[in-house]
């Protein structure tokens, strides 16, 4: 690593994220009230709806979610379906949000948005009114754009891309394959949510099968012609399982055309047959199924003012995360966390008469290529004179290549997760 990296890295990695508030705890509470109904309690929603209660208590602020019971995080997921970790590890605790920060907690889904009337109807039937919206959905998973695959097809061949039931099934599946089968992963096409996560669960699954089924094959069938981190990931592959990882890129026949759960067949576009044991299918991805049918969408993911994440669309729909389209900030807890602080200070600069300030996002992406070894990739952004993020030159970058330091980097991982779940819920 570089001075600088390392200076990134002690500055927000594990001391949080706060730095991407960009002056916004400097702003004026004086009251400007208002209500907030905040759509999604992921890294974005939850932060976003913290961070408007502590830069002006007087706003009023509804987090919704039909998961507040039982919602886990997908970064670190993959170390459950490695094996390093319990599901309850990556378990997420609201009450702090309601207890400390005075946020009401409706788990409930989000049926529809009426922009006219300003209200959210939830499938209970209750309808919230607000004065502004928050939505943080995550993505959609777009099961029919692989053919043979379905909401019901992935009980049997789990995507695991979102955390929680599917997490525990695709483990069960590792634990059940008989030494010396075959795994096969259908990555995802770009834009998708976190870039180097099939490939940290390709690692963190070779690192379980050297331990108890070094007979074992991992086939990455990709539609991609690269990677993030991939240098990296690649190295890490060689060196730590030698042959077991096989990354299959368009050139090689990577693309899918089919998938069988019945006869757990999947068939690429050059037609050839893999049989496989275990079948992990992370297809395409959009933005949240709300966001898309409120109209807020453009090709599938939100357009927003990248100064406020206000739609471009709708006046008061604030759009972050996973959902929104936010230049090169990648889609990802971390980006979603930055977005959350940037929009929750336009929010109560709106409330309070005054004008949004100049933000500063931030990312770091910690990635396992082992139960121990990580790799990671951060970087700061800004706006240029057209009101687009773009990335400030220098600030990041990718770990240096050789491995001598990703065992400390896997420490840094474990700091920094800890760190941004405090950050968000607690």
């Amino acid at each position: 690593m570089t001075f600088s990296r390392r200076s990134f890295l002690k500055a927000f990695g594990a001391a949080g994220a706060l730095g991407a508030l960009a002056g916004c705890e400097t702003l004026p509470k004086r009251g400007g009230g208002g209500h907030v109904v905040v759509v999604g309690g992921g890294f974005g929603g939850a932060a976003c709806a913290k961070y408007l209660r502590r830069l002006d208590p007087s706003i009023k602020v509804t987090l919704v979610d039909a998961h507040l019971s039982n919602y886990y995080t997908c970064p670190f997921s993959n170390l459950v379906i490695g094996g390093e970790l319990g599901m309850d590890a990556i378990k997420v605790d609201y009450n702090a949000l309601r207890t400390k920060h005075g946020i009401t907690l409706v788990e409930d889904h989000v049926e529809a948005v009426d922009a006219d009337k300003r209200g959210v109807r939830l499938k209970s039937g209750k309808t919230l009114n607000y004065d502004k919206l928050v939505l943080s959905p995550g993505i959609q998973l777009n099961y029919d754009k692989i053919v043979g695959y379905s909401k019901e097809a992935a009980e049997k061949l789990p995507h695991a891309w979102k955390a929680g039931a599917q997490t525990s099934l695709l483990r069960r599946q590792l634990e059940a394959m008989p030494d010396g089968g075959t795994f096969v992963m259908v990555a995802p096409p770009n834009p998708y949510r976190c870039p180097p996560g099939p490939y940290e669960r390709a690692s963190l699954i070779a690192d379980y099968f050297t331990k108890h089924k070094p007979k074992s094959k991992i086939i990455i069938l990709d539609p991609k012609d690269k990677f993030s981190k991939q240098g990296l990931f690649v190295e890490a592959w060689e060196n730590l399982y030698g042959n077991m990882v096989d990354w299959v890129n368009p050139e090689r026949g990577g693309v899918v055309a089919s998938v069988d759960a019945a006869s757990m067949t999947v068939t690429t576009k050059d037609g050839d047959k893999i049989k496989a044991a275990v079948i992990n299918v992370i297809p395409p991805m959009s933005a949240g199924k709300i966001v898309i049918a409120a109209g807020l969408d453009d090709k599938g993911w939100a357009p927003v003012n990248q100064r406020t994440f206000e739609s471009v669309k709708t006046k008061d729909i604030h759009v972050i995360g996973d959902s929104s389209i936010a230049g090169p900030v990648p889609k990802s807890g971390y980006g979603a966390n930055s977005e959350a602080k940037i929009a929750a200070a336009a929010i109560v600069a709106a409330f309070n008469g005054e004008q949004p300030g100049d933000p500063k996002f931030v990312n770091t992406c910690y990635s396992y290529v082992s139960a121990i070894d990580a790799i990671s990739v951060a970087g700061v952004y800004e706006l240029d004179k057209d009101n687009k993020i773009i990335e400030v030159k220098g600030s990041g970058g990718v770990s240096v290549k050789g491995g001598a330091h990703y065992r400390a980097e896997g420490l840094y991982a474990k700091g920094w997760y800890e760190s941004i779940k405090a950050d968000t819920w607690g």
